[in-house]
């Protein structure tokens, strides 16, 4: 009797994506060949065409590449480009194309909009009345005067609290107690491996009379986070959509930023109670240093306004400037500290109880909840419910 002969040998399953979309994946992520090369040994070979990956292989290079899984079945690359407007410029160019860090940034606070936005109408919210309520033709004082009231928030709330970071969350609470979603974070979702980069954007708003959105990277200095929260207000206040670097140096640049800058300035640092805190005999840098804990703004703004009200000559600010922005740092985010109060500053609290309490109603999908927060886990979601009381 002849035996039978053995079964072929199944090897894993392989799928063919185009080469240039794998080449497309790899630029846009900004990793260099030789990385790619260190995860995946057969790179050269699947963007040469003459090895396929596997199914495995390939939703590996995905997440690798913050490329979308779909988008590599695509049958070629993708143009990316931002759905917002762009309202930066560096040195009076436009800037390099977005990174995927900040599209998937955009597109997840999108995503929470449009949810919010959607709730907002399921409870019959009543519209945020200061959304587009200024032009720019008024006066940046006169709308600086105006947040400051609609906001609850004055330079006393400022200069009682002890430190910058408690600052910023205080202005951030006000701003998302009075109807917008204030998301302040240094990385996408709660990915501490893809940190935000501050060269790149500072902040951008997405205006919309339901679910009004600023977003602040966190990966800058705290005290600019106070300046970059305030000027995407002022977005909010013109009722624009658009992305910003929030610099305070360049005359070039869109007619917009120049207006917010101005009105954050004022908002920040009103002139009056400048002049009444300047003191002309004293050193610069050790007004400087006083004057940025009672304003709790950085010192690249205080010199702005001591310009702006004619306390400094253009020299002698050119000079002061460059000298701080040599001094200052922008430190990196740190993946450690309180959990909670990490979650609530990338998230906001509104935003955050809301959805929780809508999961918990059977409206919203605990999936969508998981997405929309930028969890994997039920613990994580407890923790979260826990914090808000919800049950």
């Amino acid at each position: 009797m002849t035996p039978a002969s053995p079964s072929p040998q199944r090897g894993p399953y392989r799928v063919s994506v185009n080469p240039e979309t794998l080449r497309w994946a790899q630029e846009r992520s900004g990793k260099d060949v030789e990385t790619l090369e260190r995860r995946f040994p057969k790179y050269r070979e699947w963007e040469a065409g003459t090895l396929k990956p596997t199914y495995r292989q390939l939703e590996r290079f995905a997440r690798a590449t913050y490329t979308p899984f779909g988008v590599l079945f695509s049958g070629g690359p993708l143009k990316d480009e931002l759905e917002i407007a762009d309202f930066r410029t560096v040195g009076g160019q436009q800037p390099r194309k977005p990174s995927p860090h900040l599209l998937d940034t955009v597109y997840l606070c999108q995503r929470r909009q449009n949810w919010y936005h959607e709730y907002a109408l399921e409870e019959e919210r009543d519209a945020v009345d200061f959304v587009a309520s200024a032009t720019l033709d008024d006066d940046p004082a006169d709308v600086a005067r105006k947040m400051s009231s609609a906001l609850d928030f004055r330079v006393d709330d400022r200069r009682d609290v002890s430190n910058w970071t408690l600052a910023v969350r205080r202005f951030a609470d006000r701003a998302d107690a009075k109807g917008v979603l204030v998301m302040i974070s240094g990385v996408v979702g709660n990915n501490t491996s893809r940190p935000l980069d501050v060269a790149e954007f500072r902040g951008f708003a997405l205006s919309d009379n339901l679910a009004p959105l600023v977003f602040v990277n966190g990966a800058d200095a705290k005290a600019a986070q106070m300046f970059t929260l305030a000027h995407e207000l002022a977005h909010i206040w013109l009722g624009n959509t658009g992305l910003s670097n929030a610099t305070l140096t360049s005359t070039a640049g869109h007619r917009a930023e120049k207006w917010c800058n101005q009105v954050a300035a004022e908002l920040l640092v009103p002139a009056d109670m400048l002049l009444e805190q300047y003191r002309e005999d004293e050193e610069l840098k050790t007004a400087l240093r006083r004057m940025a804990a009672h304003f709790k703004v950085s010192a690249l703004v205080l010199l702005r306004r001591l310009r702006d009200v004619g306390c400094l000559s253009h020299r002698a600010f050119r000079d002061a400037y460059d000298e701080e922005r040599m001094r200052a740092a922008f430190p990196r985010p740190n993946p450690g500290g309180n959990f909670i109060r990490t979650q609530m500053a990338r998230t906001g609290e509104r935003f955050s109880y809301d959805l929780i309490s809508d999961t918990l109603s059977g409206r919203t999908l605990p999936r969508e909840a998981y997405r929309l927060l930028a969890i994997k886990k039920q613990a994580t979601f407890d923790k979260i419910k826990s914090h808000h009381g919800l049950r």
